[in-house]
């Protein structure tokens, strides 16, 4: 399935990529990305040749129905790692667990340290329970990665991709063994996201902002729901000032054809 899709991929949006030497050949490292869309995950792996495992949504493996069944062979097929976010903590660990695992058998673990997409194509603050404790409980070298441009793909409510080259930047290794044991120390947690952040803004080139990508996105959801509001209001209010009107002018029309003025119109004639 990998090499299938991977195919696909390469075939069809020819993605340029630099710092391919800087994923080792075999054995445990941590790729960190910056996560601007849905296909990151596709293509990443696609342009490596060992398996790279991500984290995804366990709502991908078990929608019922024949869809349901093709979207989680296909997820199985790229190397994604079902994980029931909904838990809170619980899935937090879940998550680290499943990271630590899959580094523990030598291979490759991907994760994005921002936790969910880019609103708007900028950089956010990493989230430093996952990739930091992954990275110190075992030991695993990270690898910084900048996605460029996938987020051009297939933008929000678009559902043909646009055929372009998007790009990958592979950072050299960042070796965190000087604080090794530490990963329930959460000042070195935050130390050591913070500057694999810095890393990948380095590749990038991004805009940096200091706060949760989560936070931003309930912010714009926020402004755009008060936007609406205002809109509403704006169109009530226009429909009310509207009503007066038509009410003034069918005053003024009754009081144009009041009976006294027609007698005196009789009257003087």
């Amino acid at each position: 399935m990998k090499l299938s899709v991977g195919g696909a991929l390469k075939l069809a949006f020819r993605p340029w990529v630099e710092g391919l030497e800087n994923v080792p050949a075999e054995g445990p490292a941590i790729l960190a990305s910056n996560h601007l869309s849905f296909s990151d995950s596709f293509f990443l792996p696609a342009m490596l040749d060992r398996k790279v495992t991500f984290i995804a949504k366990q709502e991908y493996f078990t929608t019922p129905g024949v869809k349901g069944k093709l979207t989680a062979a296909f997820f199985k097929g790229v190397g994604q790692l079902p994980v029931d976010r909904s838990g809170g903590r619980g899935a937090s660990e879940a998550a680290i667990k499943s990271g630590i695992e899959v580094l523990e058998r030598g291979e490759l673990f991907g994760i994005y340290p921002e936790g969910t997409r880019s609103p708007d194509g900028r950089l956010y603050r990493g989230k430093p329970g996952g990739l930091a404790r992954v990275a110190l409980a075992t030991g695993a070298p990270v690898i910084p990665v900048a996605m460029i441009d996938t987020e051009k793909i297939q933008p929000p409510g678009k559902v043909m991709p646009k055929l372009m080259r998007p790009g990958i930047r592979i950072g050299k290794p960042l070796d965190f063994s000087r604080y090794h044991g530490m990963d329930n120390d959460r000042f070195i947690l935050r130390s050591v996201t913070d500057e694999v952040m810095y890393e990948i803004m380095k590749l990038s080139g991004q805009e940096y902002v200091d706060i949760y990508a989560t936070v931003a996105k309930r912010q714009i959801a926020d402004a755009e729901a008060a936007r609406k509001r205002e809109g509403k209001s704006a169109e009530g209010a226009a429909d009310d000032t509207s009503g007066d009107d038509k009410s003034g002018e069918q005053a003024g029309d009754r009081g144009a054809d009041k009976p006294g003025d027609q007698g005196g119109d009789k009257a003087g004639a």
